[in-house]
This record gives C-alpha cells, sequence and structure tokens, in this order.
C-alpha cells in the first residue's frame, strides 16, 4: 500500500503523478500516498444496503472485519499497512482505553492498569477477578525479584488474598517469600532478565481472558481462514490427498481421480492362492501370506515402486495371516491350524516360534500389543494365549469363540480386547474394568477390522453386507456397505484412504468377464465409488497404506498381488513422470 519500490520490475512500476509525489513528501500522515490501483481499479464490497454490514449474505459486521484484518496486519508484522487501514477506514483496532491499559502493563504501571482495566467495559465481575489477579501476580514477583520484599508480602495480604480466587496458587505464592527456588515451579524464574518478554506473556493471557470485542485474538484471521478450508476438505466428496491442495483462491473440490483407479505393478512371486496381506504402519512394506505356505515381505520405494525383500519359509501349512509389530522392525505369520512364527524384518531371519502342543490343536490367529512386548495367540480350542516376546506365556483366556473364525484385534490404545464370542456377534472387552459390549449381528460375520483411532468397527458378513459399527460408546450400526459379492470364501475389506474416509473390499464376483473386482465405498455415505477390475480370481483381502492414501494393494486367489495407483491421468496433472505401462515384479530386488 507504500509507495513505488526500485527494486520492482519497470513493467511492474506505477508512475506517480506529481500531485501524488507532492503528498507523498510533504505530509506526515502515513495515509501519504495511495497507488492509483487501489482506488481506481477496487470494487467496494456488496452492502446488501446497510453500511455497517458487508458480504452477500448479509451476517458480517465491518467494524469485526476490518479490525480482524488490522489484527492480521500487526500480527504479520506488516505495522505501517495496520495503521494505514486504522487512519483510512476510521476504525481503530482497540479503543483509546485498551491502548492504555496495554501500555500500563507493558510498562509495569500496576496501580493505574488496575484503574484502567475497570474502565474497559468488561461487566462480568468473574473476568475482572481473574485479570485483576494475573496483574498483580506479575506485580508481586517483580517486587520479589527488586528485593522489596515487604511491598510484595503487602501487595499478597492486601490486594491478591481480597479477591478470593485461585486460593492454592495464593499459597504458592507465600512460599516464594521464603523459598526463592519456588518461583521456579511457578514459572517466574530469572525476572530480572525477561522482564519485557514477561510482561508481554502476561498481556498475551489477559488478551486470552478479555471479551474479543474488546481484544481480538491473537491469530483469530488465521483461524477463520483454517475453519473455512477444513469444512471445504470436510465437505469435499473424493479428498484423498495428505497434500497441502487447498487454495484460498478458489473454492476446493477433489474429483474421483484421486482415488487408486489403476493398477501401477503386478507382484507375482508366489505360487499358489494369496490369502492375506498388509501393510506395515509407517507404510514401507507390505506383507503377504499365501496357501503356497510362505509369507513374503516387499518394499516400498519412495518412487512407489515394489521389490521382494525377504520370502519367509518355515511353515508346513498355508500361512492365514500376519501381523505387523508396533515399530515394523518384526512379523507375525500364521499357519493354518498350525504355528506362529516370529520374523526379524531387515534380516528375515525367524526369531522365535510359538506353539500350543495337544492332539489336534493348532493356532489359528495373532496380533501384537500396543507396546511392542507381548502377543497374542488364538487356539483351535478357542484359548487365546499371550506370550513375551522370548515365548513365555503370560497369560490365556477362554472364551465362547467359533474356531473357524480367527479375527482377534486389540486397540490402538491397549484398552480394548475385541473377539467373535459366536457367529453372529462380537464381544468388546476393557481390559482395565472389565466391562463389555457386545455387537449382535443378524447374520453371520466372516471377518471384522478396526478403524485407526478405535472408534468403530468394520464388519464383513455372511449375507455380502458390510457393516460399519461406531463402538466409541454403546455400540451402533453407522453405515451399510453393499454390492459386492461373497458366496464360499472369507473377504476382508478395510478403512483407507485421506483420514480413512474410504471402505475397501476384496469380492468373488466379475464386473468384467473373467476379471474380479476390489470394491471401494464412500464411508461416510454408504455410496459405491469404483469397481477396480483385474484380478482373474477371488479377491480375498485388500489393504491401504496408512501414510500414502493413493495406494492399495489386492490379495487374489490368482496368485498375485495388484497395486492401484492414481489413474496416468491424474500422475501427468501431478507433473509425475509415468508410461502407463504396468509393472511386473518376480521377485528381484534391486
Amino acid at each position: 500500500m507504500g509507495g513505488v519500490e526500485d527494486n520492482e520490475p519497470p513493467s511492474k512500476r506505477v508512475k506517480a503523478s506529481s500531485v501524488d509525489l507532492d503528498r507523498l513528501s510533504n505530509t506526515s500522515s502515513v495515509l501519504a500516498y495511495i497507488s492509483p490501483w487501489g482506488g481506481q481499479m477496487a470494487r467496494p464490497l456488496p452492502s446488501q444496503g446497510r453500511e455497517d454490514i458487508i458480504g452477500s449474505k448479509g451476517v458480517i459486521k465491518k467494524v469485526e472485519f476490518v479490525r480482524i484484518i488490522t489484527k492480521a496486519l500487526y500480527s504479520l508484522g506488516y505495522e505501517r499497512s495496520g495503521a494505514v487501514l486504522e487512519e483510512e477506514s476510521g476504525i481503530p483496532l482497540h479503543s483509546s482505553v485498551v491502548n492504555l491499559f496495554q501500555k500500563q502493563v507493558l510498562d509495569g504501571n500496576w496501580d493505574e492498569s488496575m484503574i484502567t482495566l475497570h474502565k474497559i467495559g468488561v461487566d462480568d465481575e468473574n473476568i475482572l477477578k481473574s485479570a485483576s489477579f494475573l496483574i498483580l501476580e506479575q506485580k508481586f514477583f517483580e517486587l520479589l525479584e527488586n528485593n522489596k520484599v515487604m511491598e510484595a508480602l503487602q501487595t499478597l495480604r492486601n490486594e491478591i488474598s481480597p479477591l478470593s480466587i485461585n486460593k492454592k496458587r495464593v499459597h504458592n505464592l507465600s512460599s516464594c517469600v521464603i523459598s526463592p527456588s519456588q518461583r521456579i515451579s511457578l514459572g517466574f524464574a530469572n525476572v530480572g532478565t525477561n522482564i519485557s518478554d514477561l510482561r508481554m506473556r502476561l498481556l498475551d493471557e489477559l488478551q486470552k481472558l478479555l471479551p474479543p470485542s474488546i481484544m481480538i485474538p491473537e491469530r483469530r484471521l488465521e483461524h477463520l481462514v483454517e475453519q473455512a478450508l477444513n469444512v471445504q476438505r470436510e465437505a469435499c466428496y473424493f479428498h484423498n490427498s495428505v497434500e497441502s491442495c487447498l487454495s484460498l483462491y478458489t473454492d476446493h473440490q477433489c474429483g474421483k481421480y484421486q482415488l487408486p483407479s489403476q493398477t501401477t505393478q503386478i507382484l507375482q512371486e508366489h505360487h499358489d492362492e494369496v490369502w492375506f496381506l498388509q501393510f506395515s504402519n509407517q507404510g514401507k512394506y507390505l506383507a503377504s501370506s499365501s496357501s503356497d505356505k510362505s509369507a513374503i515381505i516387499w518394499e516400498v520405494h519412495e518412487n512407489g515402486e515394489f521389490t521382494l525383500k525377504h520370502r519367509l519359509i518355515g511353515h508346513e501349512e498355508p500361512v492365514l495371516m500376519v501381523a505387523w509389530s508396533p515399530d515394523d522392525s518384526r512379523l507375525l505369520t500364521c499357519g493354518l491350524e498350525e504355528v506362529v512364527r516370529l520374523w526379524d524384518v531387515y534380516s528375515g531371519e525367524c526369531l522365535y516360534v510359538y506353539e500350543k502342543l495337544g492332539i489336534g490343536v493348532g493356532l489359528i490367529s495373532c496380533g501384537w500389543f500396543p507396546d511392542g512386548k507381548r502377543l497374542f495367540c488364538v487356539v483351535t480350542d478357542k484359548t487365546i494365549c499371550f506370550y513375551d516376546l522370548d515365548g513365555k506365556e503370560v497369560d490365556s483366556w477362554k472364551g465362547q469363540r467359533m474356531s473357524k473364525t480367527s479375527d482377534v484385534v486389540v486397540s490402538n490404545d491397549g484398552r480394548h480386547f475385541i473377539t467373535l464370542c459366536k457367529e453372529t456377534a462380537i464381544l468388546v472387552l476393557e481390559r482395565g474394568t472389565k466391562n463389555e459390549k457386545l455387537i449382535e449381528e443378524e447374520q453371520t460375520i466372516t471377518s471384522f477390522s478396526l478403524s485407526k483411532d478405535d472408534n468403530f468397527l468394520l464388519i464383513n458378513l455372511i449375507n455380502q453386507e458390510i457393516h460399519m459399527w461406531s463402538i466409541k460408546d454403546e455400540p451402533k450400526l453407522v453405515t451399510r456397505y453393499k454390492g459386492h459379492k461373497r458366496c464360499r470364501f472369507v473377504i476382508r475389506s478395510c478403512f483407507g484412504g485421506f483420514e480413512q474416509a474410504f471402505i475397501a473390499s476384496g469380492s468373488e464376483d466379475s464386473q468384467v468377464i473373467e476379471e474380479m473386482v476390489v470394491y471401494i465405498w464412500h464411508r461416510g455415505s454408504g455410496d459405491l465409488v469404483e469397481a477396480l477390475a483385474g484380478h482373474s480370481g477371488t479377491v480375498n483381502c485388500v489393504s491401504w497404506n496408512p501414510t500414502n492414501p493413493h495406494m492399495l494393494a489386492s490379495a487374489s486367489d490368482d496368485h498375485t498381488i495388484r497395486i492401484w495407483g492414481l489413474s496416468k491421468v491424474n500422475r501427468k496433472h501431478k507433473q509425475k513422470h509415468s508410461n502407463g505401462i504396468v509393472h511386473q515384479c518376480n521377485g528381484n530386488s534391486k
């Protein structure tokens, strides 16, 4: 808003008239020069016929709007621009009384500031007392720092104590007279060397306490803009990006192209049906298990390409599932009614074998506790055993589980244990209080998975529906997802995408001749938004990369794993090189 800068390119310089130059040199006002690009080209905001209201909806008060902009300019360090706006608009940021009050606080004129505090228009007696307490507390500590102990005591007895608030704090203040070290715990150490900073901190605390109409909160404009952007993002149906793609220039709206919809790589190192797969917690690895009695750890490179890191051999039965440790350094693999093996992710070495001895007894599921120091194994005799990393069984729990279904989960906060207690019901047990919640379905449950925030459970049913339940308080059915087909096999679904805004699932059906489909639903609405064809066999399991919302993996009876990413058109839009070729991996590591 100021004059022309010499370092601007010639095309951007605006020649000032002689009248303008005279005004610029002769006036003492900060409003000395207005660029011709301002008054001549700017359009006034619509006001709906009222000068005190602006905006097309008639809800924005002009005074508040201008004051918030002025506050933002000062906060950004544009003090001259802030002063110009105050003078041109005739709307001061603060009243003269508030300006005086701020100056008195920063100058340490405590008695005068107390008088002014009662003149700035605060009607709430509690706010006045709390603000007085903060001011007098600062006065008390500065008197102590200057060795004026008797005056400090008088302030404590005659001014602070009569306020009759925060009595515990008053007691702590009195102890500072006897023990100067107590000041450190109360946040007032080295007052003498940082007095201006402490007074500024006091002003910040007073600003938070006083009504915003008197002192506008710091960064208020930023907060309003962030709120507006968040509302736009939450209302964006297809939003699926962790990048800072929001702009103030246009309203935000993503297209369907934000979803992973194109096969970017086919992993075909397994020699039989691939039953299960799961990305690591940090998204740097993918583990898969197969009826070929092996599990594979795949490394995810920064360019999105997958290479085989380790083939894990040792099971004598098909490998049902895998489970990553919280820090991704170890992996559990569970054989079909066999044993659970613990592997080192970096070396590929088997560290321990967990087994349950007995005729006809085997393990069918496994998982980790959040601390990474304990794990659990589900046994075919309906027992759940708890082990440490050295193989010591530390506890066991016998429940009414159905042995043919293996899903058991410990919540990410470690508070809840979730297991199938009968064919149509899931038990949510709070470990500390032993309180139980029961989720009851009308159809047989085939699998379930837990959301990252521990608040929702995704349940696959035998009737070809997926139900999402809220389990934060009393269990409540929230959304139903339909469209996929499940006839004979266990099909697994998952939460995924940015802030887990989508649901993905495998399927037994085909929308394209000889091509099986991966389904994606919008989590909130339950709408089916994408069907990804490509596999030639049943899609048993899907996993969405937790750190890359544009990466989805699917496991199939066709012996392959497909990696799904953004379409070629969108990759070009993001200015990333792509030749549209599907890369096939035969297990050769780079």
